[in-house]
């Protein structure tokens, strides 16, 4: 057995074929199946909470960004993936085992949601007590268990990426698969919508409580299902780990303390990382409003409601392509990204100020431009972090800024819900109160554009190689 295990890692190398276009967008499956999943839980589960059950806006943001904040144990799973194979894979079985978790982890945590409802029903209306305390605390783990799953198949089939891939053909194979995480939140929201068709704002709980549990026993079996087909197969005939493993030090092996010692060792860096924080949380802050805003302050039902990703993930598509072959390159990156900042900040106002409307068609034409702005932002961002990542330590940027991006995200889904309780407190109607999170939106994006206008480039580049090699030196020491 020892000596097949040399025989394969000495000939990986040359037998192992590389990835074609048919198993690129194949593997882009199981992103696609993961954007489904966010289409339920930020597209189905807040606005069920916060509107039709009436749970406060701030807990229902708390629970649904668990699932980002135990993003650091993506550390642990990918060194668990590298040392202990499970079933014969580093990396497949992790997979599966996670999309499992994960899919009977949604089903229960709206189980736990009508227990909850039933409870504060019982009370008339939503009391803090016990009893609703207590599946306040159930519905924690559970999505607490659902966010571990995510990032041990996340973060398993990141690393497969890395192992099949070639440095010449990776930007492809991420290209593709992000590309298919953008169709997943469009597909995602058209099979939600066509499920949830029949519900009007009239239904009783019953008929909505039916309506949804089909919702997710169908989305997330298809989604396990997307996870198998995805993967089945590829770590076999690609994966170069075996031969790479003793040569190479994985990105996914390196600890949260040391990637925090070189991102906080140059001043440039620390600019950059807080552009990406001030920029990930004002993008992402409307996230557990968006669906609310479209049922409390232009009444549209729930379906129609989760229809809306469709225009937000259309915008995003087409801003891609556009703007990484069109614009970038006759713009240069930080221009780019300054400019896709300010467009960021106009949609959001625009958003806004489209409430006061109550015109469905006004809020589907400003998602659409806000996809778009998103898109053009992202597509710029992405493309400056990669000349802000020094070769020497690209897994640790790359890491990092993930972990980074993670966990803003989840401050973003907090602080979302949080203003919006504070503008319903405060301001004299709803359509000021959603305004005041857009508004703070186009605020942070204005923030952000002071950040990355202190980024310099080259100075990042001469600075960072010398943060590395002091790490290194005291690491050794």
């Amino acid at each position: 057995m020892a000596s097949g295990d040399v025989f394969d890692a000495q000939t990986n190398s040359l037998s192992v074929p590389r990835v074609n276009l048919v198993t690129m967008f194949r593997l882009g499956l199981f992103q696609m199946g993961l954007a489904m999943m966010s289409i339920l839980t930020l597209g189905v589960l807040n606005r069920v909470m916060i509107q039709e059950i009436a749970i406060p806006a701030t807990l229902v943001s708390v629970v649904l960004a668990l699932p980002l904040f135990v993003s650091p144990s993506r550390v642990w799973f990918g060194q668990i993936s590298d040392a202990k194979p499970l079933w014969g894979y580093h990396r497949t079985a992790y997979v599966w085992v996670g999309a499992a978790i994960f899919a009977i982890a949604a089903f229960l945590a709206v189980q736990v949601m009508w227990q909850m409802n039933s409870a504060a029903t019982s009370s008339g209306g939503w009391v803090w007590t016990t009893q609703t305390i207590g599946w306040i605390a159930l519905l924690a783990l559970v999505f607490a268990i659902y966010g571990l799953a995510i990032c041990a198949s996340g973060t398993a089939f990141a690393a497969l990426l890395v192992d099949i891939s070639e440095e010449d053909n990776r930007s492809k194979i991420v290209g593709v698969v992000w590309s298919m995480l953008m169709v997943g939140i469009i597909v995602g929201a058209i099979i939600s919508s066509s499920l949830l068709k029949q519900l009007t704002p009239e239904a009783s709980v019953a008929t909505l409580q039916a309506a949804v549990n089909r919702l997710f026993i169908i989305v997330p079996a298809i989604v396990f299902g997307l996870a198998i087909a995805a993967t089945f197969g590829v770590e076999k005939k690609y994966s170069q780990y075996l031969s790479r493993s003793t040569l190479v030090n994985r990105e996914d092996s390196i600890t949260l303390g040391n990637a925090w010692r070189i991102l906080t060792a140059s001043p440039q860096t620390g600019l950059f990382f807080t552009f990406l924080l001030v920029m990930t949380i004002s993008l992402f802050m409307q996230d557990p409003v968006l669906e609310p805003y479209a049922g409390q302050v232009f009444k549209m039902p729930l379906a129609e409601s989760t229809k809306l990703n469709v225009f937000y993930g259309t915008g995003i598509l087409i801003a891609y392509g556009v703007t990484g072959f069109f614009i970038v390159p006759r713009l240069g990156k930080r221009r780019t990204a300054r400019l896709g900042c300010m467009l960021v900040a106009f949609c959001s106002l625009l958003l806004g100020i489209s409430g006061f409307t109550a015109n469905p068609a006004f809020l589907k034409l400003g998602l659409v431009l806000f996809g778009l702005a998103t898109g053009f932002l992202t597509t710029a961002a992405i493309s400056l972090m990669l000349d802000l990542t020094a070769a020497e330590a690209a897994g640790t940027f790359i890491g990092a800024w993930g972990l980074a991006q993670s966990m803003s995200r989840g401050l973003a889904v907090v602080i979302g819900g949080t203003v919006l309780d504070i503008g319903r407190q405060l301001l004299p109607s709803l359509e000021l109160a959603y305004g005041l999170v857009f508004a703070l939106e186009a605020v942070g994006m204005v923030l952000s554009i002071w950040f990355l206008n202190r980024v310099n480039v080259t100075e990042f580049q001469t600075s960072t190689k010398q943060a590395i090699a002091s790490v290194l030196e005291s690491d050794l020491d």
